[in-house]
């Protein structure tokens, strides 16, 4: 059976994009470092460190009364925080870093879509993983009603914050400044969401942050067995206004910038191996001129 050759070469250029941005993750070891210990560590201090004395409040996602220990909720607040940083700090150090690459393969002619399906592809494969490795570690302690819908809470918060750091790491032009917006934004999005505080106001102000509905999710399917599908819808809303954020950033970091003269205004720096062989490979996959 014969392979069409437009197809052939689109899957090529979707596939090597992919095998670069997954190594790139791969090779972020204090990333790897934070999953095996920060998420472990957040989740164990968080249920055994605060009383399990029962403490009362409504749900929004689902209008009933529960009545959790105090590290309970405190646990779910903590792996949710983990998990949107670490992916958060990935998405952006993985943007950050190879944002002169990036430029370089959109000048060779490499075709952005597939730089950005590549990112999308490997978010949401670290998500995956990264959240399905948190709910195992909560069912370690205690494990959530609704497992399953737990677990695509943690991933619907993933993908927006992961998409938050691809917009940070587009837009800012310094390593710390793209650090200090992920981790404030997470601490105070998610100290705001905590039920046990935002159940006793009238909830104008958090509903408008980006974890809200994965709180209000996660919390749900901990705690109760009734579905909560609206409140993973919301979360994906997020996710997607993030990600067109964060593509318009990445279109705008990436774009030509020529001179008056027609030569390109770019001077990379030294580049790794890995990168000076997925140059050779864009332009032997797609010779000709640079897309605009």
């Amino acid at each position: 059976m014969k392979h069409h050759p437009v197809l052939s070469r689109h899957f090529t250029l979707f596939a090597t994009a992919t095998r670069y941005a997954l190594t790139e993750h791969l090779r972020n070891r204090f990333a790897m470092v934070l999953i095996a210990l920060f998420i472990p560590a957040w989740t164990a201090l968080g249920f055994l460190s605060v009383p399990s004395t029962e403490i009362r409040f409504r749900l929004r996602a689902t209008g009933e009364v529960l009545t959790p220990g105090g590290n309970q909720i405190t646990e779910i607040t903590g792996v949710l925080n983990a998990v949107t940083l670490i992916i958060g700090f990935m998405m952006f150090a993985a943007t950050f870093t190879g944002g002169h690459f990036d430029r370089r393969l959109a000048l060779a002619g490499y075709p952005r879509t597939y730089l950005v399906l590549a990112k999308i592809t490997g978010l949401a494969l670290a998500s995956a993983a990264v959240a399905t490795y948190a709910t195992v570690l909560t069912c370690a302690f205690r494990a959530p009603e609704q497992p399953v819908v737990f677990a695509a809470a943690l991933f619907c918060a993933s993908l927006t914050y992961g998409a938050l750091g691809v917009a940070f790491g587009s837009l800012l032009r310094r390593e710390v400044e793209g650090m200090f917006a992920i981790l404030m934004t997470s601490v105070i999005d998610l100290a705001l969401q905590n039920p046990l505080y935002s159940s006793s106001s009238d909830g104008s102000i958090v509903r408008y942050l980006p974890s809200y509905g994965a709180m209000q999710a996660s919390t749900g399917a901990a705690l109760s067995i009734t579905p909560v599908p609206t409140y993973l819808a919301i979360q994906l809303l997020w996710f997607t206004a993030a990600a067109l954020v964060g593509f318009l950033a990445f279109h705008r970091r990436t774009r030509n910038t020529l001179t008056k003269t027609g030569q390109a205004r770019l001077i990379p720096p030294r580049q790794p191996e890995h990168d000076t062989q997925l140059s050779c490979e864009a332009i032997s996959l797609n010779p000709g001129e640079p897309n605009a």
